[in-house]
């Protein structure tokens, strides 16, 4: 897996600059600040169309088209794009971009982009795909409506590439409700493509808190949401995330990390404070009767009870034939000193015993 991909939240532009550098730099000044707050990774990503061939000149006065008209109406020159990039830079965030077009790859690399996405609508677009490789840049893409061999050739050819490549679970409903999230598909991304990072590119609407937390514990490690502000005519679309949503989102993945904890490759280090608790309900080794100096235990010496006392032989040590090096009293506890055994020669062990119980 690629480091560069790894707790990355990928914050989604779009078009929501409206063709406005002062707008988009307001965006980037707005979330920059948050991801910074909240002491996480982000990279602000960009869409890039070069409208003169994108569009095809006998529909460009098509208003009724409602791609045709955004794409317009949100038109931004290269000149633009840099100065919001140079916001994005000393905002502290990577850059990304999707192109949609061959051309715009080449501007992400005049741009120097840090990240190429791939639209989930350009899956197969194997003309647009060969030019992003040619690159080198790590790539993400999102599966979105895809079919599985889609996306099996997709990795396949970036892997044949070397070229670092993320995969986000995504589904292309604009907003999407809560029942449609599939976030099981995690899980199925992340068994296939064991190599790769997965991710989750959300477009739900309801909560900002949920599905980041679902998302994080099986294993996503790279979050995109579409960004906006409240700042002009044009209105929020539901499944953009304004800044106090944005704030949410990165608290609640903080809370999914901290609540996940470590590794799920290896056993976890339990802490002393749950070792001590769980020393305290282990039942220690009492004695029945009056017991002589030189005697050899045996079960019928012996019972276990609550609670456990300090340098006191717990359930978990006591061993038959053990001979006592001193009287023990009806009732007592069994100190680890008062027989022979190999505990009682071991600083370590002998600490471990003056340690724990009360």
């Amino acid at each position: 897996m690629n480091s560069t991909f790894e707790n990355l939240f990928v914050l989604e532009i779009a078009n929501n600059h409206w063709g406005s550098v002062e707008r988009g730099t307001r965006i980037i000044r707005d979330f920059t600040q948050l991801a910074r707050f909240n002491n996480v990774r982000a990279c602000i990503k960009f869409q890039f169309r070069n409208v003169d061939t994108f569009i095809h000149k006998d529909f460009r006065q098509r208003s009724d088209i409602r791609y045709v008209k955004k794409t317009l109406d949100t038109r931004m020159e290269q000149e633009g794009f840099a100065t919001m990039i140079k916001a994005v830079r000393e905002g502290g965030c990577l850059v990304g971009a999707t192109p949609f077009d061959e051309k715009s790859v080449k501007m992400c690399v005049d741009l120097g982009v840090d990240i190429v996405k791939i639209a989930s609508s350009d899956i197969n677009d194997w003309y647009l795909i060969e030019e992003i490789a040619k690159t080198k840049k790590p790539v993400a893409f999102s599966t979105g409506g895809s079919s599985l061999k889609d996306i099996d050739d997709v990795v396949k050819f970036f892997d044949n590439r070397h070229i670092p490549l993320a995969i986000n679970h995504c589904v292309s409903l604009y907003p999407t409700h809560d029942s449609a999230l599939e976030m099981n598909q995690v899980d199925f991304l992340k068994a296939r493509y064991p190599h790769h990072t997965i991710g989750f590119s959300s477009h739900e609407y309801s909560d900002w808190r949920s599905s980041i937390l679902i998302a994080y514990a099986k294993g996503a490690r790279i979050f995109e949401r579409h960004i906006d502000i409240e700042d002009g005519p044009q209105p929020v679309s539901p499944y953009c995330t304004k800044p106090e949503q944005c704030d949410e989102w990165f608290k609640a993945f903080h809370k999914a990390v901290e609540m996940c904890g470590g590794s799920s490759a290896q056993r976890r280090i339990v802490s002393e404070a749950e070792t001590l608790y769980l020393d305290s309900l282990v039942r220690g080794v009492y004695v029945k009767r009056d017991l002589p100096k030189g005697h050899s235990l045996t079960d019928e010496d012996l019972y276990l009870a609550i609670p456990l006392q300090k340098r006191q032989l717990s359930c978990r040590e006591l061993m038959r034939g053990e001979v006592l090096l001193c009287d023990v009293q009806q009732d007592a506890p069994l100190y680890i000193d008062q027989v022979d055994t190999p505990y009682a020669h071991n600083p370590a062990l002998a600490q471990f015993f003056n340690r724990r119980g009360l």
